[in-house]
């Protein structure tokens, strides 16, 4: 499928601007017009050997997945829609799951900065503007030789009208009133703002970055329900996150300690404590 042409208010990105604008940073940045999955793409570049640091940026992305194997579709040019390859081999295995809540954060960062949107974070790393989902991300290891590496696929709406979007309780920075939001300025954004979370996460076995994370995360303190693969469910008092990114709630008997693969949904019952 061709990707249509520009609209005055959905323009393409500016890619040499980016790449100037990124400097020496580790990321070398390439925009395909369109993609199935940004996240597929990287991943066969990094099991045919491409090191740490490509970033794949999907004018249009046609099937693209999120966690549990939902969609993420985007109409051309309504999204920043991307996808990064990193080797945090220093950090143990057990850690790795706090490179999506880390990426959570960094696009927090990075709409903020571009906006005077309250955007927080559901845990693990829904980007959200008071209950609508504004941004997703799903983060994959890949085994190869060498050692492993990961890729983390973002989709943040941008322009996206309501007509666009799968569900209502998604959103875009045009319908939270931000339509003249730049998708290069927030790219760079958002890569400046996850560079430094991932640098402190690798230097300093992430020191700060949890009490960043639950002052971001409005899922803390809350009381919730949390569907279980099994079709179960639990409800309890979100405490907070442990040095895994696993979330610990508290049911009255104990605290229960939750990653993100062990979840189906985690939904508000309450109001923050």
């Amino acid at each position: 499928m061709s990707v249509q042409p520009d609209e005055p208010h959905r323009p393409s990105l500016d890619v040499p601007a980016i790449r100037a604008r990124l400097g020496r940073t580790p990321w070398k940045v390439e925009v395909v017009g369109e993609s199935p999955s940004t996240n597929a793409s990287v991943a066969e570049r990094a099991r045919a050997g491409e090191p740490a640091g490509l970033v794949i940026v999907a004018e249009h992305q046609s099937a693209g997945r999120g966690r549990l194997g939902r969609s993420w579709v985007t109409p051309p040019r309504t999204a920043l829609t991307l996808s990064l390859l990193v080797a945090p081999d220093s950090v143990p295995v057990a850690r790795w799951p706090w490179l999506p809540l880390l990426t959570g954060l960094a696009a927090v960062d990075a709409v903020r900065q571009s906006t005077d949107l309250a955007v927080t974070l559901k845990w693990p790393n829904d980007v959200l503007v008071g209950d609508r989902k504004l941004a997703g991300i799903l983060a994959e290891r890949i085994e190869r030789r060498g050692g492993a590496v990961a890729v983390v696929g973002v989709g943040l709406n941008v322009s996206s009208t309501p007509e666009d979007l799968p569900v209502p309780t998604a959103t875009s920075l045009a319908i939270e009133g931000r339509p003249d939001v730049d998708r290069g300025d927030l790219l760079v954004s958002l890569l400046e703002s996850f560079t430094r979370w991932y640098d402190s996460w690798t230097a300093a076995e992430g020191r700060g970055l949890r009490d960043s994370y639950v002052a971001a995360c409005s899922t803390m303190g809350r009381a919730v329900r949390v569907d279980l693969p099994d079709g179960t469910s639990l409800t309890g008092v979100a405490e907070g996150v442990d040095e895994a990114g696993r979330l610990l709630v508290d049911d009255g008997r104990r605290v229960h300690r939750l990653g993100a693969g062990d979840v189906v949904h985690v939904r508000p019952s309450g109001p923050r404590a």
